[in-house]
C-alpha cells in the first residue's frame, strides 16, 4: 500500500496521465481552420490549399471555416475562444494579428496574448491593379490621375486593417495624394468592382486576383515587393516608382494559447510536412506566395515587428473603423 508521501508525489503523473495520453492519440478526429475573410480571397485561397495537404499528414480531415467581419476580430475572437485541444486553428494574417490592435481600441482580446504561433506558411508581395477602362497603363499614369482627381479617385479593400487597405494608405502616404478608401467583406467582392470600373484601382494579393490578370479582366501596373515575381516577369516593383516602398501580405497558422505542447509540435510537423511537398510550393509560388521557414519563435517576431510598423502608418494615416 502506498503511503501518503508517496501518494502525493504521483499526484502530478497520475493527473497528466490521460493528457499525455490524448496527445499522443492527437488528431483522431477531424480539424478546422478559422478563416477571418470570405471565399474568394488570397487568404482563402491559401488556407484552403493548406488545409488539403495538412489533411494526408495528420491523417484526419481538414476543413476551412469562413467568419468574416468586424476587420477579421470575429474569426481571431473565436479562434482564441476555442477549447486549446489542436482542433481549431486560425489562419492569421497581418491585419487581425498585428494591425487590429492599432484601428479598434476597444479589441477585447489581444491576438499576441490569446494566441500562440505554430509557424508562418507564406509571405507575399500584392499587386497594384486597375480595371479594363481604366487609362492608366503604368503607376506613374495612376499616380497623375489620382493627383488629377483632387481625392475623388477609390480603391478597394478587402476589409478595414486588411494587407490591400494598408498597402494603399502607405502608397498614398508616401505619395502625398489623397483617394476614397471603400472596405469590403473579402477581397473577391472589392476586385469584382474593379472589374465593372466602380473603383478606380485596388492594391490586393496576388492569389486573390491572378485568375482576373490571366483572364484580362484587370490590368496588373505594380508589384509592392522589393523585386519583381517571376509569375509577373514584365510588372515592375512600386519600388521603381516610389522609392522605399515596400508590403508584403503573410499567413501563418496560430491556435488557442494552452495549446499543449506536443500537438503544437505535431501541427508544426504537419505544416512543414504539407510545405516540402514540391506541387504544393509550385501552387503557392505560382499565385505569388513564396513558402516560408519561419516557426513559432520567427512568426512571433514577425507578428511583433508587423504591429509596430503598421501602427505608425496607422496612426500617420488616420485610419479609423466604425
Amino acid at each position: 500500500m502506498l503511503d501518503r508521501r508517496t501518494l502525493l508525489a504521483a499526484l502530478p503523473a497520475l493527473a497528466a496521465g490521460p493528457a499525455l495520453a490524448q496527445d499522443a492519440s492527437f488528431p483522431n478526429r477531424p480539424l478546422r481552420i478559422l478563416l477571418a475573410f470570405a471565399p474568394g480571397g488570397g487568404t482563402d485561397l491559401i488556407a484552403r490549399t493548406m488545409a488539403n495537404a495538412m489533411s494526408p499528414a495528420l491523417g484526419q480531415p481538414v476543413v476551412v471555416e469562413n467568419r468574416p467581419g468586424a476587420g477579421g476580430n470575429l474569426a481571431t475572437e473565436a479562434a482564441a475562444a476555442a477549447r486549446p485541444d489542436g482542433y481549431t486553428l486560425l489562419m492569421g494574417n497581418h491585419g487581425p494579428m498585428s494591425v487590429n490592435v492599432s484601428l479598434f481600441p476597444g479589441m477585447r482580446i489581444n491576438p499576441e496574448q490569446a494566441l500562440e504561433p505554430i509557424g508562418l506558411v507564406a509571405d507575399a508581395p500584392l499587386v497594384v491593379v486597375v480595371g479594363p477602362k481604366s487609362r492608366a497603363r503604368t503607376l506613374r499614369d495612376l499616380l497623375d490621375e489620382i493627383r488629377a482627381s483632387r481625392g475623388r479617385s477609390t480603391y478597394g479593400s478587402a476589409s478595414n486593417g486588411s494587407a490591400s487597405h494598408l498597402a494603399a494608405a502607405l502608397l498614398m502616404q508616401m505619395t502625398g495624394l489623397e483617394a476614397e478608401h471603400v472596405p469590403y467583406r473579402g477581397a473577391g467582392p472589392a476586385l469584382t468592382d474593379v472589374v465593372g470600373g466602380q473603383l478606380d484601382f485596388m492594391i490586393t494579393t496576388l492569389p486573390s486576383v491572378v485568375g482576373l490578370i490571366q483572364g484580362g479582366q484587370v490590368r496588373p501596373l505594380a508589384v509592392t515587393g522589393d523585386a519583381r515575381m517571376a509569375v509577373l516577369p514584365e510588372v515592375p516593383p512600386v519600388a521603381d516608382t516610389v522609392p522605399g516602398y515596400k508590403a508584403t501580405a503573410w499567413y501563418g497558422i496560430l491556435v488557442p494559447r494552452g495549446t499543449p505542447q506536443p500537438v503544437k509540435d505535431r501541427l508544426y510537423a504537419a505544416m512543414r510536412e504539407a510545405l516540402g511537398n514540391p506541387e504544393l510550393v509550385r501552387r503557392l509560388r505560382e499565385e505569388g506566395a513564396e513558402p516560408s521557414t519561419l516557426d513559432a519563435r520567427g512568426f512571433a517576431e514577425l507578428i511583433k515587428w508587423e504591429r509596430e510598423r503598421w501602427a505608425v502608418v496607422v496612426r500617420q494615416a488616420r485610419i479609423t473603423v466604425d
